[in-house]
C-alpha cells in the first residue's frame, strides 16, 4: 500500500480514479428484471462488501426486449439503493458507453458507486407464452426513470426497410460476402473459413460452465444446412447467429478508489479501466464504399494500442462481439488481430447465449475472472451496436498503469475516415434508380430451406448505390454456389436481373 492508503502505484492518480470491484452474473427461469437483481446481488457478494450495493448512487440498463419502464428502480429497491439515480438506455447506444459514462461520472465527482445491469429472459417469456398465452411481467405502474438516454441518428436508410432489409442476419451476411470477395476467396472456401472460425467459438463454449448451448459442434455441422440448423440468409444458418432466446443477465459494480478503500474492498478484487472508448458515429451498411470494413473500429483499436503501448493482438484475453461470424471477422482485421485467432473466452453469442443487448456485460464478467486469475494481464472487449455500426472497447487490468483510462467518444475521427456513397434513392419510389449497376454484395434468403429471394447491393452507373431484389429461384440457387459479387445487373425500380 502507498502513503495514500491506496494500492501501490494507483497513490499519484489521485482518489476519483475509477475501478471496478464486482461482477455478476444470472441464469435461471425468472423473468428479466429478478435476473438483473441475482446479477447485481452477486456482484455486490463479488466484491467482499455486499452491504456496499446500499450505497449505489447510479444504475444504468440498456432497453431489452421486455416492456419495463425503468427496471433499474426494480433493482435498486431490491438491493436497498434508495438514493440510486436510475438510466434507461435505448437500443442503437453501444452497450459499452454505460460503462464508459459511469466512470466518466466516478472520475468527475458526480457518482460514488455506480451499477451497470443488464439482462433479458427471451427463454422465460417463450416458455411462459407457450403455457399460459402470455408472459407477465412485473408492472411498474408507468414510473420513469431518472435519466433517458436517447438515440442519436438512423440505423437504415428508408430504401433497406422499403426493401425489408432490416433484419441483421441479412446485413451482416453481406458484410461476410463483401469480405469474401474483397480477399479473393471462392464461395466454397468462404463457407470453410466461416464454419472454421465458428468452430473454434464452439470449442470454447464447451468448457464455459454458464454457456447455454455447449453441446460440441464440428465445422461441417455448423456449415451444412439442416432441419436443426435451418439455413436464414446466405452463407449463415442458424447456429451462425447469435442465439438470444435465454435467460442471462450481468452486472458491473464500479466505485471510486477511495470509495473502496474506505469500505474495504479486498485489492484482489480491484481491477482497473484502462481504456473505455466508443464512436456514436453512424452509417449504413448502404452508404458505405467499402462494406466489408469498418474503419470507425480501426480509429478506436489505433486510440487504445497507442494508449496501451501494444497491439491487441499482444492482449492477454480478448473478447470480440460475435453476433455473426461477420462482426468477428471485420473485428479481427480492423484491430490487427489473426485470422487463425479465436477471441472469445466465452465462446461467442452463438454458443454462450447471446442476451438481448446485454453481451457486453457478460463478456465483460468473463475478461474480469480471467485476468484476476494472472498477475498483470490485460483483457479486452469490444462492442457492436446496430448494423456494425457504433464499435467500443473497454479494456481492464488487474494493476494499474500510473495513468487515468482513455474515455471518449471518437465519433469525429470515425466519421473522417469512413468512406461514404450516396443511394440512389428517390423520395416518391424510395428505390427508383434504373439501369446498369454492377452488385457491391448480396444475400439470399429462403423458403424453408430452398433459395428463394436474392438481395444486391449495386453501385450504379453515376457513382451511387441501390437496393435490388430479385424473387426468381434460380438466381437465388444460383447465388449461394457461385459468386454474383461483380456481376453485371439491369435494375428496374428495386428489381433485378442479371445482363
Amino acid at each position: 500500500m502507498s502513503e495514500s492508503g491506496l494500492p501501490a502505484g494507483l497513490g499519484a492518480l489521485g482518489p476519483r480514479t475509477p475501478v471496478l470491484i464486482g461482477v455478476g452474473t444470472a441464469s435461471a427461469d425468472v423473468e428479466a428484471t429478478e435476473l438483473m437483481i441475482r446479477a447485481v446481488t452477486s456482484a455486490g457478494d463479488d466484491t467482499g462488501r455486499p452491504a456496499l450495493l446500499t450505497q449505489v448512487d447510479r444504475i444504468a440498463v440498456p432497453q431489452g426486449s421486455w416492456a419495463y419502464t425503468d427496471p433499474a428502480r426494480l433493482v435498486a429497491d431490491a438491493v436497498g439503493a434508495t438514493s440510486a439515480r436510475t438510466h434507461l438506455v435505448e437500443l442503437g447506444i453501444p452497450q459499452q458507453t454505460l460503462v464508459n459514462d459511469a466512470l466518466a461520472a466516478i472520475i468527475a465527482g458526480r457518482s460514488e458507486v455506480a451499477v451497470v445491469v443488464g439482462g433479458d429472459a427471451k427463454r422465460w417469456a417463450r416458455d411462459r407464452t407457450r403455457s399460459t398465452g402470455e408472459a407477465v411481467e412485473t408492472d411498474q405502474g408507468g414510473v420513469l426513470p431518472d435519466v433517458v438516454h436517447r438515440r442519436k441518428g438512423v440505423l437504415l436508410e428508408p430504401v433497406e426497410v422499403a426493401n425489408r432489409l432490416w433484419d441483421p442476419v441479412q446485413q451482416y451476411a453481406m458484410i461476410d460476402n463483401a469480405l469474401r470477395w474483397a480477399e479473393g476467396r471462392s464461395v466454397a472456401e468462404h463457407r470453410a473459413d466461416v464454419a472454421d472460425l465458428w468452430a473454434r467459438f464452439n470449442l470454447v463454449a464447451r468448457s464455459n460452465p454458464e454457456a447455454a448451448f455447449p453441446t460440441p459442434m464440428e465445422a461441417t455441422e455448423i456449415a451444412t444446412p439442416s432441419a436443426s440448423n435451418r439455413p436464414l440468409a446466405f452463407p449463415y444458418n442458424k447456429w451462425h447467429s447469435t442465439q438470444w432466446t435465454v435467460n442471462q443477465a450481468a452486472a458491473l459494480v464500479l466505485c471510486s478508489a477511495d470509495v473502496a478503500v474506505r469500505a474495504g474492498i479486498p485489492v484482489d478484487r480491484w481491477v482497473f479501466p484502462l481504456v473505455g472508448i466508443e464512436s456514436s458515429h453512424a452509417v449504413s451498411l448502404l452508404r458505405r464504399v467499402d462494406p466489408h470494413r469498418w474503419p470507425a473500429m480501426e480509429v478506436l483499436g489505433r486510440a487504445a494500442s497507442g494508449r496501451l503501448g501494444r497491439s491487441f493482438g499482444e492482449l492477454d484475453v480478448v473478447e470480440v462481439y460475435s453476433c455473426f461470424p461477420a462482426a468477428v471477422r471485420v473485428q479481427q482485421r480492423a484491430l490487427g488481430l489473426e485470422t487463425t485467432s479465436t477471441p472469445t473466452v466465452t465462446g461467442g453469442m452463438a454458443f454462450a447465449g447471446g442476451p438481448f443487448n446485454n453481451f457486453v456485460f457478460q463478456a465483460t464478467a468473463a475478461v474480469v475472472r480471467s485476468i484476476r486469475e494472472g498477475d498483470g494481464l490485460l483483457g479486452a472487449v469490444t462492442t457492436v451496436s446496430g448494423l456494425l455500426t457504433k464499435p467500443g472497447i473497454g479494456v481492464w487490468s488487474d494493476r494499474p498503469d500510473g495513468r487515468p483510462p482513455l474515455v471518449g467518444d471518437f465519433a469525429g475521427d470515425a466519421a473522417s475516415a469512413t468512406r461514404v456513397v450516396e443511394p440512389a434513392a428517390m423520395v416518391e419510389t424510395l428505390d427508383g434508380y434504373r439501369g446498369e449497376a454492377t452488385v457491391a454484395t448480396y444475400t439470399v434468403t429462403y423458403d424453408g430451406t430452398e433459395p428463394a429471394r436474392t438481395v444486391v447491393l449495386c453501385d450504379t452507373a453515376d457513382g451511387r448505390r441501390c437496393v435490388a431484389v430479385s424473387e426468381d429461384r434460380s438466381l437465388a440457387t444460383h447465388g449461394v454456389t457461385d459468386e454474383l459479387i461483380g456481376a453485371r445487373v439491369q435494375v428496374h425500380d428495386g428489381s433485378f436481373e442479371l445482363s
